[in-house]
């Protein structure tokens, strides 16, 4: 794509990009000025899919060409902020089937921030028209998704870099370079993840006529067909199933994805879980608001723990992942991280690199995560530096499958109530017919379930 003829005049700002530069350089975070500005659309313009367009537009020019969403006053609302942000000023064509938009314009970027049961048609139609794709975590809702979501990037040869920046969190990046690789843990043997956080919606709303302004079926596409009972907008629709993996599809992944990158880590070798609806059974919610989880390695048990009611036994690390080795702990959330060695020796600790004077725009954007933005905007640089480089981002839509897969394979066992032992290779969970048939879920017509063999 000529827009990315790229003119390696650095112009980053703040302390964030200039740490990645020092420990990540070699993964193609020396951007940016391409010869044209990039030609971005964006598939979903709520609260998340809004924020990483504007950390890409921070760091790289831009033209925003395009928006869709299939709620005509998110749409409308998001065109307007981005006419404010974008340099040119454009107010960017508008579109409430995202098939038009990828048809109707050239696009070298797409993001796609919508919810999860649509991550894999629009990722897969979208390098499949050319564009190298941003989507946000979990990739999919069933592994078959996910593995046609790989085939698709391979095959397109586009990259698809996958939104879990924990990866180029600036202090997890540390801690992963002066903690984890240089030793100071020793042999790691145990992994602790938790969320604690009550993010279950324990509403029970009554049903009501779908609003003139969305396109409900557009919305629903090929999950399962909810009666219609309010906007499911920001947290509603993570409440159900039908639209994602419950708190474990939600949260773990982030920390699980985290894990396996400090710790070089791969598919596990088995996974099993328990849990379920323990306490919080008034909602209409059919997520589990208790679950418990092991990702099985080799000399190494990745735990994790969820719960939506009571208290957090560590209530400075309500959603975290803790590293236990024979030298040292290593305790790290979206924070900060504190490290402990065993016996004598300097504790350790830091906390989340902010860039509130660098970018005193954040200040003013609406429900932003102050503490993310520093991350999300050095994993746009790392996707821009692979699509430059032709190479692998550090989220690469490889590794966020296996990270998502394996929350999935989680919920799958927790269904069967066995262990669940997935060959990535063969594709099939080994010696579970009734756990295979629950790989690929059945869409809702017209909509077609993507084949990896066939992408």
């Amino acid at each position: 794509m000529d827009n990315f003829n790229i003119n390696r005049r650095l112009f980053l700002k703040g302390a964030a990009a200039s740490l990645a530069l020092t420990t990540l350089g070699a993964q193609g975070m020396d951007i940016i000025n391409p010869a044209q500005p990039l030609r971005v659309g964006l598939i979903g313009t709520g609260w998340y899919g809004k924020s990483d367009l504007f950390r890409l537009i921070q760091v790289v020019p831009v033209d925003v060409v395009a928006l869709c969403d299939v709620d005509k006053n998110l749409l409308s609302a998001a065109a307007k902020l981005v006419s404010q942000r974008q340099k040119s000023g454009k107010t960017p064509k508008l579109y409430g089937d995202y098939r038009k938009m990828l048809s109707e314009n050239k696009l070298d970027i797409v993001l796609i921030g919508t919810p999860d049961h649509w991550h894999a048609l629009q990722t897969i139609d979208a390098v499949k028209s050319g564009a190298h794709v941003y989507v946000q975590k979990p990739i999919s809702v069933d592994v078959m998704e996910g593995e046609s979501m790989v085939a698709a990037a391979r095959k397109y040869n586009r990259v698809v870099q996958v939104g879990t920046q924990r990866k180029s969190t600036p202090h997890l990046i540390e801690a992963k370079k002066n903690i984890v690789d240089a030793g100071l843990l020793g042999k790691i043997s145990h992994v602790e993840m938790c969320c604690y956080l009550h993010m279950r919606n324990s509403g029970n709303p009554p049903l009501e006529p779908v609003p003139d302004f969305l396109d409900y079926e557009m919305w629903t596409g090929p999950a399962p067909l909810r009666p219609y009972d309010g906007l499911p907008h920001i947290r509603w629709w993570r409440a159900f199933m039908e639209y994602g993996n419950g708190i474990t599809g939600d949260m773990c992944v982030h920390m699980f994805d985290t894990v396996r990158w400090m710790l070089k880590l791969g598919w596990p070798k088995s996974i099993s879980s328990t849990g379920g609806i323990y306490v919080q059974k008034e909602a209409k919610s059919n997520i589990a608001d208790t679950q418990s989880a092991i990702f099985k390695y080799d000399e190494l048990n990745c735990v994790w723990q969820h719960r939506t009611w009571g208290t957090a036994p560590n209530a400075d690390y309500p959603w975290s992942f803790t590293l236990f080795g024979d030298k040292g702990t290593l305790i790290a959330s979206t924070m900060k991280y504190d490290f402990t060695p065993v016996g004598d020796g300097p504790k350790i600790h830091k906390d989340v690199i902010y860039e509130k004077e660098k970018y005193p725009e954040d200040l003013t954007e609406e429900r932003i995560e102050l503490n993310a933005a520093p991350a999300t905007r050095l994993h746009m640089l790392n996707f821009l530096g692979a699509i430059e480089n032709n190479s692998r981002p550090v989220a690469d839509i490889e590794e966020g499958h296996i990270s998502t897969a394996c929350c999935i394979l989680a919920n799958l066992s927790m269904k069967t109530g066995r262990p669940i032992v997935y060959d990535p290779k063969s594709k099939q969970i080994i010696g579970d017919a009734e756990a295979n048939g629950l790989l690929q879920r059945t869409y809702r017509q017209p909509w077609v379930h993507p084949d990896y063999t066939k992408v």
